[in-house]
């Protein structure tokens, strides 16, 4: 009996065990490899999905924010805020300008159906002047060309947007209200 267990094994019995196990290491191989393969795949799709439709990540480019927004700051967009709801007043959205395609960060300052009067640096939106907290105290808003009374109304599916920057940003006062269509998310603080 002892010689049994001491004995070495046939050579042709080896090889037979060796050559299984190799193939068994090579299909153990592929499979991790298809399993890999198969997570990095999802991986990338849901990075994809979740960046340009869910939540995106946006560097606000220019002082026209300041100073709630810091220039070079990044946020996050909430792609799905609008979805169930609609825009509303005072809400920091992200904006595809009118103009020339690129993206902005603006606050919504009226609605559809709303008109927006500036009247010596100051804004009346439905013939009130509204309270801006987000402000620095006595900021002046002027219509773009300096006027000292301009008036404008929304129409149906627009939004008139400003930058927190009043004398130093591109927004509604240069392009105009902007439709629903180009608001792309809110941004998340």
């Amino acid at each position: 009996m002892s010689n049994l267990l001491t004995r070495p094994l046939a050579p042709a019995f080896t090889s037979y065990i060796v050559g299984c196990r190799i193939k068994l290491s090579w299909a153990r191989f592929f499979r991790h490899l298809f399993g890999l393969i198969s997570i990095l795949c999802l991986s990338s799709l849901s990075f994809f999905l979740i960046s340009n439709y869910i939540v995106q990540s946006v560097t606000v480019s220019g002082p026209s924010m300041i100073p709630n927004l810091l220039n070079g700051g990044n946020y996050f967009v909430n792609r799905l805020a609008y979805v169930q709801s609609e825009p509303k007043a005072t809400d920091i959205v992200e904006v595809r300008d009118p103009q020339d395609g690129s993206l902005v960060v603006k606050r919504i300052i009226a609605t559809p159906g709303e008109s927006v009067y500036f009247k010596k640096g100051v804004v009346y939106v439905n013939g009130k002047r509204i309270f801006e907290p987000y402000l620095e105290s006595r900021t002046p808003t002027f219509a773009y060309e300096k006027s000292s009374e301009e008036f404008t109304c929304c129409g149906a599916d627009q939004y008139f947007v400003l930058g927190d920057n009043r004398n130093n940003s591109t927004d509604s006062r240069t392009f105009g209200p902007v439709p629903r269509s180009n608001i792309l998310g809110k941004l998340m603080q």
